[in-house]
């Protein structure tokens, strides 16, 4: 089984990953922690763990991974800098420690809005940092799928989801189901170097992904 590395596992999307992950015959996941008393609660899933601090250096984190999901994030809810130091340059620093160790693909779980920051005001700064990972990453010449949802709800996922390069429009989609829309992302061909919005909709997951590779 292939090892996925999960940046974010203690947040509320993460844990989500962490759970369709350790039910899967194919992926193993590894949960990135920052401090040592995070790791108890996945010891008891048995799940794997590895210490690190986005902040710093990563080389050590993704020694043996086979593929990369960053789920980390302020989701703006925290000081500039931190947004910056997280979401901007926790991602870049994640990827070149996945490039060197030669990682097969990295998933990056962005935010609709992160092409052009200057229209919501509120969440500039973040989606502004969103935006510089996401092409760090484009440019990194690692394989990537970048996911980039509406709003994020607690709802219960119905698996049905509408992806597009640009939706045009504004909406929510459960933590549910951009998990789901993560973890598939994993599997090759689908996805492969693509960027794309997604929303709640009517077309099963699966079915979206594969479209979304064929656009």
């Amino acid at each position: 089984m292939e090892k996925i590395l999960i940046a974010g596992a203690t947040g509320n999307t993460g844990k989500r990953i962490i759970e369709i992950l350790n039910n899967s015959n194919s992926f193993e996941p590894v949960a990135l922690i920052r401090k040592e008393d995070q790791k108890e609660v996945f010891d008891d899933m048995g799940v794997e763990t590895v210490l690190g601090d986005l902040e710093k250096d990563l080389d050590h984190t993704v020694k043996g991974i086979d593929r990369v999901i960053f789920a980390a994030g302020s989701g703006g809810k925290t000081g500039e800098d931190k947004t910056i130091a997280v979401d901007q340059e926790g991602a870049k620093r994640l990827i070149d420690a996945s490039k060197k160790a030669n990682v097969k693909k990295f998933i990056m779980l962005s935010a609709m809005g992160a092409d052009d920051p200057s229209k919501n005001k509120d969440l500039e700064t973040y989606l502004k940092a969103k935006g510089n990972a996401d092409d760090y990453l484009r440019n990194s010449g690692l394989d990537y799928t970048i996911v980039r949802p509406g709003a994020l709800t607690d709802d219960l996922g119905l698996a049905k989801v509408k992806l597009a390069e640009n939706l045009n429009e504004r909406g929510e989609i459960s933590r549910d189901d951009v998990a789901f829309l993560l973890v598939m992302s994993l599997a090759d061909p689908l996805a492969k170097n693509k960027t794309f919005e997604a929303l709640e909709g009517k077309e099963p997951i699966k079915n979206a992904l594969i479209d979304i590779s064929q656009a």
